[in-house]
C-alpha cells in the first residue's frame, strides 16, 4: 500500500515516495512533502540539466548548484532553465 503526502509541488494529495532518495534534511522534506509524480518531473528536468551544463557530480561545486536547483523546482514553483529547451505547448 502506498503512502499518501500533500505534494507541495502538485498542490494536491498523492503518492508519495517509496524511500528517501535524497540525504539529509532535504530528502526528508521531499520524502514527507513531494509525490512520486512530481520528482518524477524534477528527474526529467535534472537529467537535462546535466547533460545541457555538463555537470559533473564529483564536483561539490555542481551537486550544490544541481539541490539548489531542485529545491527552487520542488518547494518555491521556480522552472528550471535550459537553454534551448523550449517545452511543448499544449
Amino acid at each position: 500500500m502506498s503512502r499518501t503526502v500533500f505534494c507541495e509541488y502538485l498542490k494536491k494529495d498523492a503518492s508519495g515516495l517509496d524511500f528517501q532518495l535524497y540525504p539529509g534534511d532535504l530528502g526528508k522534506k521531499i520524502f514527507n512533502s513531494i509525490s512520486k509524480e512530481a520528482f518524477a518531473l524534477w528527474q526529467a528536468k535534472q537529467i537535462m540539466l546535466i547533460n545541457e551544463k555538463k555537470l559533473n557530480m564529483m564536483n561539490p561545486e555542481h551537486r550544490q548548484f544541481l539541490e539548489s536547483q531542485m529545491e527552487a523546482f520542488l518547494f518555491k514553483g521556480e522552472e528550471v532553465e535550459i537553454e534551448g529547451y523550449k517545452p511543448v505547448e499544449k
